[in-house]
């Protein structure tokens, strides 16, 4: 499909900032494994009573570097949202999608704001910060979702049919939300491995299966198991994704998606054998948030209307 000029722009800008957000994403779990979170004390969105901190440390240059990014991101993803609503028709999906990823950044931010605000931050080991974590890890999901998909119905490919074969939806729906708490799982995780680091992979499988051991210390055990049921779902929708609908762009995203959730499942066996380095985290995060968008697609070309083949 031919595209004007402004629109093929925009499809650049769509893909370009969802690379910044990721990489804005990845400085964030940054911030987070390295106990910068409270870089600027408890104030928000100044840093510590300070628009631009004034001899600063090393935490302080984390933390304000990652709102300085963050708030770049916001004002590009207000650009995107008045570009798509000037050159995309009322009903598009584009629309639709580039409104929704303005929701979901404006959330990102008032979490970002509540951890530290509600000092959620650097040494806190409290069930409430674990649960903001994970809330915070799926709404980053859903904004870089819908910031794929922007990109994906720019590009114009064609609109999702939900009726055709509500099997289909159901099965794709049922993979979201496994990776989606699979996520929320990883975000458990990584926040025990940063407040409660081992020294050796002995003593660390005796602390998740020790009844006295920190409660983040016991969840992290089960985040390779639940990785491992998902990754059979996963590979199982692709399978039958691709049976029902062989074309080459569905069959293209089945096999990227399955190979980076393969490969980041193998990332995440090396996190574990090496004590969650804090490079390595970054690494299985990039890997995560890959596979994400890779299923989100798969299911936005699984689900284009008249394409979907009815089961016989």
């Amino acid at each position: 499909m031919s595209h004007s000029k402004p629109h093929r722009r925009f499809l650049v800008y769509t893909w370009c900032l969802l690379i910044y957000l990721l990489a804005v994403i990845l400085w964030g779990a940054y911030v987070r494994a390295t106990g910068s979170g409270a870089g600027c004390g408890n104030h928000w969105p100044l840093c510590n009573g300070q628009v631009i901190p004034h001899s600063p440390n090393i935490e302080t240059l984390i933390e304000f570097t990652h709102r300085f990014t963050s708030g770049i991101g916001f004002l590009l993803v207000v650009v995107l949202v008045v570009w798509a609503f000037r050159i995309f028709k009322k009903g598009s999906l584009v629309r639709l999608f580039a409104g929704l990823t303005m929701v979901f950044i404006i959330t990102e931010a008032l979490v970002g704001a509540g951890l530290v605000i509600f000092g959620l931050v650097a040494e806190d080991d409290s069930f409430a910060r674990a649960w903001v974590m994970s809330f915070h890890l799926v709404n980053t999901l859903l904004l870089i979702g819908c910031l794929s998909l922007t990109g994906w119905y720019a590009g114009g490919a064609g609109s999702p049919d939900l009726k055709r074969n509500p099997r289909v939806s159901w099965l794709l729906l049922t993979g979201m939300v496994a990776l989606i708490l699979l996520g929320a799982s990883g975000a458990v995780t990584a926040l025990g491995d940063t407040l409660f680091p081992s020294e050796d992979l002995s003593e660390a499988l005796k602390e998740d299966f020790s009844p006295a051991a920190h409660l983040l210390i016991r969840l992290r055990v089960y985040h390779p198991a639940l990785a491992l049921v998902t990754g059979l779902l996963m590979i199982s929708i692709s399978v039958f994704i691709v049976r029902l609908k062989p074309d080459s762009t569905t069959v293209r995203l089945a096999f990227l998606m399955s190979f980076l959730y393969l490969f980041q499942l193998g990332i995440g066996l090396f996190n574990l054998l090496l004590l969650a380095p804090v490079w390595l985290q970054l690494i299985h995060l990039l890997f995560a948030d890959m596979t994400w968008i890779g299923f989100v697609l798969l299911s936005a070309s699984a689900l284009a209307e008249n394409e979907v083949k009815s089961k016989s």
